[in-house]
């Protein structure tokens, strides 16, 4: 008997629809990767790359390779370990020996406060969460005059001396878990600890950024100087603005008596890296995926960027990956106040992210509902609120407005103009082709040159497609795509949406490998050496070699000064005269390019923008060219050290100079720094 013969397509079966799936999945992903590749040659990426900056990226990296290849023949250890002792020595000799030590210090005081609170927390875990607290407390008390070396190392010693033998036990765990780490995927980890060393170099630079000598740095100055914080937004505009980032930053430079920017940046950076691997772990991923993870983070140029200053964002990825990371955990009562803890030190670093923190909570709270209850949910709120709402608090009492400077056309604080603070710069519009253009038109949306803030929007955008579709990465990826998407719709500037792009990193890398096993691996080292190449482009002093400046400097700040802040230079001189005269009247800084030399704490002022009375009072005098307005100016001000760059100077302010009978006392670069004499030895004009 004949059987018919079957002319259709053959049957699907389970089998056939899931390798089809499959192969959609991996040409998802791997269309981006030729997008990215379609961007870089459309957009003729390559003039804009400098490639002395990767030669001199290169030589670091055989440098550090060379030690760790001795160290490896010697004593046996593995390369991440080898590589990990020469970023260390390298952190000690460009940062500075104290301000490392200071730092570990306040480290582990945190680690042991955190595991107070969450008592089965690994070390990094506790790090973060005790500085929350630590950052939290402390801002209500900055107007006190409490804070000094000796009120720090006293209370670093109790903390130590009631915590000791927890604190130990808790780094032998975290010396077992990291050998643990690298002997799972040993190639791996050399590489990612490789690109994190590259990342860290932004830690050796000194400080000589615009912002931070305008404005960041002035608290941790104010502590060391004054013993407290001068909640005088008259006198500057950001004084009472969130300062969290400026707490951490204050603690070790007050414990060493010098600044510790760099040792604190290379702190938030071992910290953000930790918390990726433990996200990319409770997400499913593998030791290599985890290993992966830390270094795209390490190799997006504004990483490199962030550790340069003292910018809020490299303490808000990290905080915000180890929320993630405890709303992940099993639920628990302690648990959720930890993550809570985290969520109030959000709160307390910057509108933005406390914008972050209210994105991120409602996820908290659901991952940990188990454990909710009105006593457990009003204590966590009361920890967010009390660690993250004292400098809201001042602002409103003192200026009027909790978020001053921001929306003062809402609260019309007599401290700033009545209109909303607002940077035109930053309105390129936001369309659908925005990471498009965030990748290869930087310069729209930051700061920086073209690919100046890498290539995973592009590159990995299948991945992160793919993420959102995936149900064990999708609650992450769509948190972090609307932590990016909520900042571009207001002010489309890159560096605002970097501690979202770097929190959706595990969930990408997950869902690369599981798309491709065999080849995401590619796909994801191209896209680091990509960022690498073009990490020079995500700002203008990495463009002009200053990690190179500085590794010439051997570890001396004043050559990298007198470059790029030839004020800092000047400064010294000033400080040791205003030591021995007993640090009477104020320091101007009348250059425009510099605009306040924030190290005089509150002796600082400024004719800029951020000195808002000063710049009303100056802009009038500047009227009268015969200089009488600006004598008058200087001596209602107190002004006994001035500092200006002579090309710059505008002819009234020259003019008064000379009615007070102010002279030069020394120059630096194109900086020179000038004394007004006490006001009894000098004539009227």
């Amino acid at each position: 008997m004949l059987r018919a013969v079957p002319t259709g397509p053959p049957p699907q079966t389970p089998t056939t629809t899931r390798a089809r799936a499959s192969r959609w999945r991996a040409l998802l992903l791997w269309a981006g990767a030729a997008a990215c590749i379609a961007g870089i040659v459309g957009h003729d990426l390559f003039a804009e790359w400098v490639p002395s900056r990767t030669t001199a990226l290169l030589v670091i990296v055989l440098a550090a390779l060379a030690l760790a290849a001795v160290l490896r023949r010697v004593a046996g250890l593995a390369w991440a370990h080898g590589l990990l002792l020469a970023w260390l020595l390298a952190l000690l000799l460009f940062a500075g020996p104290l301000p490392v030590l200071a730092t570990l210090a306040c480290a582990a005081a945190a680690i042991a406060l955190g595991r107070g609170l969450l008592p089965d927390a690994g070390v990094a875990a506790a790090c973060a969460i005790g500085l929350a607290l630590v950052a939290g407390v402390l801002g209500w008390l900055l107007p006190l005059p409490v804070h000094g070396r000796w009120t720090y190392l006293a209370a670093i010693v109790v903390v130590l001396a009631l915590r000791g033998r927890d604190l130990a036990g808790a780094m032998r765990q975290a010396w077992q878990g990291w050998h643990a780490a690298v002997a799972g995927a040993p190639r791996a980890a050399a590489a990612a600890v490789l690109v994190a060393g590259l990342a860290g170099t932004g830690c050796w630079v000194p400080t000589v950024q615009y912002d931070d000598l305008g404005y960041h740095a002035l608290l941790p100055w104010m502590l060391q100087i004054d013993g407290r914080h001068a909640l005088d937004p008259d006198m500057h505009a950001w004084a009472v603005a969130p300062w969290a980032a400026d707490v951490v930053q204050a603690l070790p430079q007050v414990l060493a008596g010098m600044e510790a920017r760099g040792a604190v940046n290379a702190l938030w950076l071992a910290l953000t890296a930790t918390a990726l691997w433990q996200l990319c772990a409770a997400l499913g991923g593998d030791a290599r995926q985890r290993w992966w993870t830390v270094a795209l983070y390490a190799s997006l140029p504004l990483t490199a960027v962030l550790a340069m200053g003292m910018q809020t964002e490299l303490q808000t990825a990290a905080l915000l990956a180890w929320a993630a990371v405890l709303a992940l955990r099993p639920p628990s009562v302690r648990t959720l106040w930890a993550a809570c803890a985290l969520v109030g030190a959000l709160v307390a670093t910057k509108l933005a992210a406390a914008g972050f923190a209210a994105m991120l909570l409602p996820w908290l709270l659901w991952r940990q509902r188990q454990v909710l209850g009105w006593r457990s949910l009003s204590a966590g709120l009361a920890l967010i609120a009390g660690l993250g709402g004292s400098s809201y608090a001042y602002a409103a009492c003192v200026a009027g407005n909790p978020v001053l400077p921001l929306l003062n056309g809402v609260f019309g604080s007599p401290y700033f103009a009545t209109q909303d603070f607002d940077d035109p710069r930053w309105h390129a519009g936001a369309g659908l082709d925005l990471a498009w253009q965030l990748t290869f038109d930087t310069g729209r949306y930051l700061e920086a040159y073209a690919g100046g803030g890498g290539f995973v929007l592009v590159a990995l955008a299948g991945a992160w497609l793919l993420a959102l579709l995936a149900p064990r990465t999708r609650a992450l990826a769509a948190l972090a795509l609307a932590m990016a998407v909520a900042p571009l719709l207001a002010t489309q500037y890159l560096r605002y949406v970097q501690p979202a792009l770097v929190l959706v990193l595990p969930a990408l890398v997950v869902a690369a490998a599981a798309a491709a096993p065999r080849s995401a691996h590619v796909l994801l080292a191209a896209t680091c050496v990509a960022n690498l190449l073009f990490q020079a482009n995500g700002h203008w002093m990495l463009r002009t070699g200053i990690v190179k400046e500085t590794v010439m400097a051997a570890g001396r700040d004043a050559p990298v000064w007198l470059e790029y802040a030839p004020e800092r230079v000047l400064a010294q001189q000033v400080h040791a005269r205003r030591a021995a005269e007993g640090g009477r009247g104020t320091v101007l800084s009348l250059a425009s390019a510099a605009p306040m030399s924030a190290e005089f704490g509150a002796a600082a002022r400024t004719i800029g923008w951020y000195d808002p009375s000063l710049q009303a009072a100056a802009q009038r005098a500047d009227q009268d060219a015969s200089g009488r307005a600006w004598a008058g100016l200087l001596r209602s001000e107190h002004v006994r050290d001035v500092l200006l760059r002579p090309g710059e100077l505008h002819a009234a302010r020259a003019a008064g100079l000379r009615a007070v009978g102010a002279t030069r006392e020394a120059a630096a670069g194109a900086a020179e720094w000038w004394r007004v004499p006490p006001r009894a030895t000098v004539a009227s004009p």
